[in-house]
Parts: structure tokens; sequence; C-alpha cells
């Protein structure tokens, strides 16, 4: 029998870890997004992260799902497709009658990754429930790869703005709105907020528009949106030709303060 009421977000969490903890090939569990950055609210997932055995990676879910269970039927579950280098398994599930926007975020990853997403200059101050023998320490940035990084980017989005800057002005000259707004998005804004983030936010610069609002300055998200919201594809060609001046000042702005 389920207990007939709605278990909470600190209830679920100290579930999974009372779960966990006991077991031998779980070294470090710790919860990321929201509680990370202390802006948890009513619409705030819970991030659960776990550091598991390579071998035993696997055998992590159905441990937290008989936990889950016995607080409430599994509502959903989502499997997440297995990253290309395959250093954690990920799944999404909601509990039967919790809020729709607490789902438990639940990624486990490989002992032996290198990359856990702990750096607390990207991912926030990461909060360990344990932490084995201190088996995990949140790493440092390097910062002189990380310089080397934004120098190509900078280097391969000035080419390629260069190289296709002309494709939103020939698919408007061919009427496929379409595909003019979606080169518009994706390449031109694109582009922009990668530039933007460089410049404001450099450990973030590949988040794309996740977190926009929070890293870049308000008057530069202002703007921003004035930019994001078209009316139609002559709308567009204007709004294009401003993003486009603005990423020519940002990475020449860039280049001066190198």
């Amino acid at each position: 029998m389920k207990p007939n009421r709605t278990p909470s977000r600190e209830e679920i969490v100290r579930t999974i870890v009372t779960a966990l903890e006991p077991l031998d090939y779980v070294y470090a569990l710790w919860e990321g997004g929201a509680v990370a950055f202390d802006r948890v609210d009513e619409w705030s997932d819970i991030d659960i992260c776990v550091d598991a055995d390579d071998e035993r990676v696997t055998d992590t879910f159905p441990a937290v799902e008989r936990a889950l269970e016995s607080l409430a039927p599994i509502e959903h579950k989502y499997e997440v497709p297995e990253p290309a280098l395959g250093e954690y398994v990920q799944a999404f599930y909601r509990l039967k009658g919790t809020s729709r926007f607490m789902l438990i975020d639940f990624a486990v990853f490989k002992h032996s990754a290198e990359d856990k997403l702990l750096e607390p200059e990207i991912h926030g101050n990461s909060l360990f429930h344990f932490n084995k023998d201190n088996a995990l320490t949140p790493p440092a940035i390097d910062r002189e790869k990380l310089s080397g990084k934004l120098r190509d980017r900078v280097r391969q989005i000035r080419a390629r703005l260069e190289t296709f800057g002309c494709f939103i002005e020939k698919e408007m000259n061919r009427h496929n709105d379409i595909e003019v707004l979606d080169l518009y998005q994706r390449f031109i804004l694109g582009s922009l907020v990668e530039i933007l983030r460089i410049k404001h936010k450099p450990v973030r610069y590949d988040f794309k528009t996740r977190y926009v609002h929070y890293d870049l300055p308000p008057d530069v998200v202002e703007r921003l949106k004035d930019l994001y919201f078209v009316k139609d594809a002559n709308d567009i060609k204007g709004k294009s030709d401003i993003a486009v001046k603005w990423l020519h000042e940002v990475m020449s702005d860039l280049d001066n303060r190198r």
C-alpha cells in the first residue's frame, strides 16, 4: 500500500539518499540544478547525480525506483539516450500525485568519468548528501585550456558568418520564409548568444540560451528579446542586420580585450 499523500521534495531526496548510501558500489550523491544556484522555486525539478562503479551504473536504477515506489507509484519514466562518450546514464521520473514540474532528473556517472559536471563556476555549488572517503572533489577550471577554446570559437563564428551570412537573404529572395526563420534563429541569433556568453560568462559559452536570463546583463537580455520575437520575414531582415552588426561589435571588442 502506497501512502495516500503527495511526497514533498525533501522527502523524495531523503528517500533516495537513504536507499543509495548503504550500497558499496555507490560513492557519492549530490544535488545540482536549482539547488546548486540557490534558486529553488515551485517549478524546479530535482537534479540528483550519483557516482558509482563503472560496471554497476545500471544497477543503481532499480534501487532508486524501488525507493521512489515506496513513496508513490512512478507515473512516468523517460530514459535519456546514452551520450556518445557513455560516461553516465540518465532517466527522468515523475511520481503520481506530484506536480508535473517536479520531475526527478536522475543521472549516474561512471566512477572513471573525468567530467561529472562539478565545476562550481559552471554548475554552481553542488549539494553533497554523501561523499564517501571524499571520493569526489569539485575540480578547478583549466583557464588556459578554456581561453584556447574561446579563441577558436570566435574564429569559427567569424569565418562561418563570412561564409554563410548571405543565406538568409538568399532564402528571402526565394520566399522560403520557414527556412529564413530557422536560419535567423539558429545561425544568426545562435552565434550572437554564444559571442555574448564568451564576453559576459565565458565559462558557460556553450550553454546556448540555457540560463541566459541569469548569465547575461539585464540590458543585454532585453536587447536579445527584441531580436528573438519577430512578426514576419520582413521583420527578420531588419533584425538580422541589427544582430549581425552587434555580432561584429562584440567580436571586435573581444579582439581588443584578448
